[in-house]
């Protein structure tokens, strides 16, 4: 078996406008005008730049023992596939980019971005973009970075160390050590910093030598692959196309596939079996802009993109698992893809809000950002909005879980219909950190809302102090000078001791002579009280509680309890203490 070192896969990530396609657009176009030096090849979903044309881009800086054939960068429109890849136990992606506009610096996705990659145990290099919007900056397009940074006048010099050291800082609180890329001595313990112009191609040359460096120096053993061994793959997308059916754009990582090879892959209903009727890719870089079309292969070796053609793929997953199977291995083969399917499953709760995604990938990003925020998840699936989604999600007793949170997927007709005659709530989009936000703002508002309706019929926590020498009528009612120490008082409120035993009621308050219907905590105030005598029941400084009914305390403790401000809340925990006290069940 020959083995050799496969081409690295690199992801480009970021917030949006921050320069991704700029980016990815610059190095295919720079490449292309690099192309003497050898072929470059626009795959399925990625641009393939040869290490010629790497060495020719950077120059005087490509010095070393180059051993890589080059870096495969994946570029499919928002394509989050790379973010599970379970038949190998991490990414896709080798290696990424997260590219951050030095200007705006950590935007949402930028820390949803970050989030992936520590989750993936990614190793990663930050492209601080747009260095030619600088006030200042003079541009000099495709030359390194020293040479863009000597050009310039001082005092843009100390500005762009002064927004990278910003940059930094925000990596460290993020749990990242970091520093410019040129100052590093030990790549494994701190992130490279490469400041850079999508635009101008400025810095592009030190971008490329790092991720060439980084990935030559310590991926080089996750590189090995064989060019004989039968394909290993993930699935990027599943397409529909004109005159093919449907088709599978993948990356081959490891071995061949061939025309006519049977195949494995992961499908929503387990895995799918099937064989290889034709191999496509694109014409090359150059000519693919005239929308020449694809060439017909008859195999293809690792690491590529290609577009399967083959029968009954309308139930396979993109995100999901590939591999060419024969007939000695495939029992063991599809087994062991059942299994690893089986492990990609979303662990549920009984109850939660229901989530339906495009990809494994988006699937499990999305859940992952919902468990960081403790929210449970009751179904995640894979596919479009259904009828049936919408009438299970509608049977939820907990009406905060009647949601359905839909990540780059369609809402069917039929769905559509039982929508609008159900309690569901759709949040449907296709940015991550944005569906979240949308679903925490609406819970947060019904929960205002339905605190602000039940406040005004629910008995809230309140205590008082009796201030000493303010003894203003001792019976029939009693009257007090008292100070409010949490919560808030009102008339016609009972009240309990500190032991439990009930006091009498809440008459009338007064405030300088006034009449007033309640006070807060803080105020000092008349207290006019029903039942009780100054000497007997109650005395000077000691402290009594309005008597919450139990209904009402299940209702705080169990849906109001978070909206309580800290006095209320600390006023509510010593209430519940003294009626347990003697019955430990009371208001559970």
């Amino acid at each position: 078996m020959v083995r050799e070192l496969r081409t690295p896969i690199v992801s480009v990530m970021g917030h949006v406008d921050h320069g991704k396609t700029t980016l990815l657009d610059r190095i295919r176009g720079t490449a292309v005008a690099a192309r003497e030096a050898g072929l470059i090849t626009q795959h399925i979903g990625a641009t393939e730049i040869p290490i010629e044309v790497i060495q020719r881009i950077c120059g005087k800086d490509a010095t070393g023992k180059i051993t890589l054939p080059g870096l495969l960068f994946i570029d499919t429109p928002g394509h989050r596939a790379f973010t599970t890849l379970r038949s190998r136990g991490g990414a896709l992606a080798d290696i990424a980019v997260l590219i951050v506009d030095i200007n705006e610096g950590f935007k949402p996705q930028t820390i949803e971005s970050l989030n992936i990659l520590r989750d993936q145990k990614t190793p990663f290099l930050v492209a601080a973009n747009k260095i030619d919007r600088l006030h200042g900056w003079v541009v000099r397009e495709d030359v390194g970075f020293h040479e863009a940074y000597s050009l310039q006048a001082e005092h843009v010099r100390q500005m762009l160390d002064t927004m990278i050291y910003e940059l930094i800082g925000k990596l460290y609180e993020h749990g990242f050590s970091a520093e410019r890329y040129d100052r590093i001595k030990d790549f494994q313990k701190n992130i490279a910093v490469v400041p850079i112009s999508a635009k101008t191609g400025e810095g592009l040359p030190d971008l490329l030598m790092v991720l060439l460096g980084l990935s030559q120096r310590f991926l080089e053993r996750d590189l090995s692959y064989s060019t004989t061994r039968p394909g290993v793959g993930t699935i990027l997308e599943v397409k529909e196309e004109v005159g093919l059916g449907t088709t599978l754009d993948i990356i081959l990582y490891d071995g061949r596939i061939e025309v006519g090879d049977s195949i494995a892959v992961g499908g929503m209903e387990g895995v799918i079996t099937s064989k290889v009727r034709a191999l496509l890719k694109p014409a090359p870089l150059s000519e693919i802009r005239s929308e020449e079309g694809f060439l017909h292969v008859k195999k293809v070796i690792a690491a590529a993109g290609v577009k399967i053609v083959a029968p009954n793929m309308e139930g396979a997953v993109a995100g999901a698992p590939l591999r060419v199977i024969d007939s000695e291995t495939e029992y063991n083969v599809v087994e062991e893809m059942q299994q690893d399917m089986k492990s990609v499953l979303i662990e549920t709760e009984s109850t939660g809000v229901t989530i339906k995604a495009d990809t494994l990938g988006s699937l499990e990003a999305i859940v992952n950002e919902l468990k960081r925020d403790n929210i449970p998840i009751r179904r995640a699936n894979i596919g479009d909005i259904t009828k049936k989604d919408v009438i299970e999600t509608n049977t939820l007793k907990n009406y905060f879980y009647r949601v359905i949170i839909g990540f780059n997927v369609k809402l069917l007709p039929d769905a559509k219909e039982e929508l609008e005659e159900s309690d569901v709530k759709l949040f449907i989009g296709n940015v991550i950190y944005r569906l979240i936000e949308d679903y925490g703002s609406w819970v947060e508002e019904e929960r205002d809302h339905a605190y602000k309706k039940q406040g005004e019929v629910i008995v809230r926590p309140g205590r008082f102090k009796i201030l000493p020498h303010c003894i203003f009528r001792q019976s029939k009612p009693a009257v007090v000078g008292v100070q409010v120490l949490g919560g808030v008082i009102k008339t016609r409120l009972g009240l309990i001791k500190e032991d439990g035993k009930n006091v009498g009621v809440i008459k009338g308050l007064q405030d300088a002579g006034e009449n007033i219907s309640e006070a807060r905590y803080g105020d000092e105030v008349a207290v006019a009280i029903d039942g009780p005598v100054v000497g007997r029941q109650i005395k000077e400084n000691e402290i009594l509680y309005v008597d919450i009914p139990e209904h009402h305390s299940k209702i705080i403790e169990f849906d109001l309890k978070d909206k309580l401000s800290p006095d209320e809340y600390e006023t509510f925990e010593a209430f519940l203490a003294i009626k347990r006290r003697n019955n430990p069940f009371w208001g559970k």
